[in-house]
């Protein structure tokens, strides 16, 4: 049977790799008037454009963070302000309710009013929101704080997001761009883990917040002086969709989160993901008929881009269950620490940003569908790898090789993924379409953490029921079974972009990135 910090966590949302970067392919509104247009402007060749890269990297990075940074100092949180075990999750799905509901908005906000004062807006709210998070003296102040911070994380990534395109030109300059961005947010789910080990061990679980403040101040003020302002691109804001997507996704996440604790049969919990559905079928069939829709339909009908949304969604929900399982794994039966916890997570980080650099320089002469395909089987392997520990595992032998494995998977996907999801994406959707590989994220690292931890759950209790296994066997037999699903659907993922992704050529080394065939 599952503890109580077991079913605590597993509602938590802890991702390894939490909000993906995603860029846009089309430059067409680089040029004149102090934008790059320069077809062989690169990174590092220019100071602004190196500047601009670590403000939007930087503002990331803080969302990816948050994430895994809180995780960690929830036991020191419960006990400081006395929450209740019921209630102690809510520090999790206050954010992940206003974070994944909110992202559709956030994303056609930046496009209607401008990116970069969207992205100032959006960073600023989640930043004076962890300040104040972090000066909490009661459990409602800190949910309050938490779901505001959603609200400001749900504006501030898709826009930062599409930012990178109307940086950087198209072809090899934004391609290593993006890895770089890539490499940044992959290393966030893992430094979240290690940073709030640090800061809870030998500082303050407050400080797990407080960190945010200081450095989204620095990226506020530098945002305006290094990125060019992104006009308003015109148009009205679909307000019946942007209801109705806000409430459909946010009760599908609500759902999602509930099941693991409270059941998939529980009544609440088939009513908030049966509204949701009902609600985002709604909004569908608005979209099909609104002049000025917030997600248009022809975002979805190119099949490179349908097909990395699915891929990515299918990678999100098979390794979350890695931070998740993993963490629970070294500190309850191993007997990690949060620090010690967070350096084993350590290897993962510098090869996943590693492997994203090596795929950025390696796509100018190899097809982005080589990487893309055989970065799911990768994963899959690796999860399935990781399938055979026990409670007499240890790191060195079980766990750091998959791992490994598991961060080469992710890292040869994520570019490539990037690339095809928002290619040939015209400038006006350009914010709306990152926000949409952004929500297939979080909706499928959601979904599949909710399967996942039933699935470990439901083991156990077989475990335990046969008389057989002691508790610590048991537990560790329930992550086994939930590592095999898990490497399932990084299958499946594989099988998606082998039969449904295209790539003509390699990404041309000129200004113009290769085109992906529908």
């Amino acid at each position: 049977m599952s503890t109580d910090a077991e079913r605590d966590a597993g509602r938590a949302d802890c991702p390894v790799l939490p909000c993906v970067p995603y860029t846009a392919i089309s430059a067409d509104r680089l040029g004149q008037d102090g934008q790059v247009g320069s077809s062989d402007t690169d990174v590092g060749e220019s100071p602004r454009l190196t500047a601009a890269l670590v403000v939007i990297s930087t503002a990331q990075l803080m969302v990816v963070l948050d994430a895994t940074i809180v995780t960690v100092a929830l036991p020191s949180i419960q006990r400081a302000l006395h929450f209740s075990t019921a209630n102690l999750q809510w520090i999790i799905t206050a954010y992940t309710l206003t974070f994944g509901g909110l992202l559709l908005l956030g994303g056609r906000l930046g496009d209607v009013f401008g990116r970069r004062r969207m992205f100032v807006f959006g960073l600023a709210v989640f930043s004076l929101a962890s300040f104040v998070g972090g000066l909490a003296t009661t459990a409602t102040w800190l949910i309050a704080a938490r779901a505001v911070q959603g609200i400001g994380g749900a504006i501030a990534a898709p826009t930062a997001l599409a930012l990178i395109g109307d940086t950087f030109p198209e072809g090899p300059a934004r391609t290593r761009a993006t890895g770089i961005y890539a490499a940044m947010s992959g290393a966030g789910g893992a430094v979240g883990l290690l940073l709030g080990g640090i800061l809870t061990d030998y500082a303050s679980w407050r400080w797990v917040l407080f960190v945010n403040a200081p450095i989204g101040a620095l990226v506020v003020v530098a945002a305006p002086r290094v990125l060019k302002r992104s006009a308003p691109l015109g148009g009205k804001l679909d307000i019946p969709g942007a209801f109705l997507a806000t409430a459909g996704m946010t009760a599908v996440v609500y759902g999602l989160v509930r099941a693991p604790s409270s059941g998939w049969a529980n009544a609440i919990t088939i009513m908030a993901l049966a509204g949701g559905f009902v609600l985002l079928v709604a909004f569908a069939v608005t979209e099909l008929r609104s002049d000025h829709p917030m997600l248009p339909p022809r975002l979805l009908a190119d099949r490179n881009r349908t097909a990395s949304y699915i891929v990515m969604l299918t990678l999100t929900a098979s390794i979350f269950a890695v931070s998740f399982f993993l963490t629970l794994f070294l500190q309850i039966v191993r007997g990690y620490s949060p620090l010690k916890t967070g350096l084993a997570f350590l290897p993962f980080t510098l090869v996943i940003g590693a492997t994203s650099q090596a795929v950025a320089k390696l796509m100018t002469r190899i097809r982005p569908q080589v990487f893309v395909i055989i970065g799911p089987l990768l994963s899959a392997i690796a999860l399935l790898w990781l399938s055979r520990i026990d409670a007499q595992s240890t790191y060195g032998s079980h766990v750091l090789g998959p791992l490994i494995v598991l961060a080469l998977g992710l890292g040869f996907s994520f570019v490539p993924l990037v690339l095809g999801a928002t290619s040939g994406v015209q400038p006006a959707d350009m914010g709306v379409a990152s926000a949409v590989l952004n929500t297939a994220q979080q909706v499928g690292g959601t979904l599949g953490l909710a399967v996942l931890v039933t699935v470990a759950a439901a083991a156990t209790r077989s475990a335990l029921g046969s008389g057989v296994a002691r508790s610590a066997t048991a537990t560790v037999h329930g992550y086994s079974v939930a590592f095999v699903v898990a490497s399932g659907i990084a299958f499946a993922g594989f099988l998606v972009a082998l039969a449904a992704i295209r790539t003509r050529d390699p990404i041309a080394s000129t200004d113009s990135a290769a085109p992906l065939s529908s």
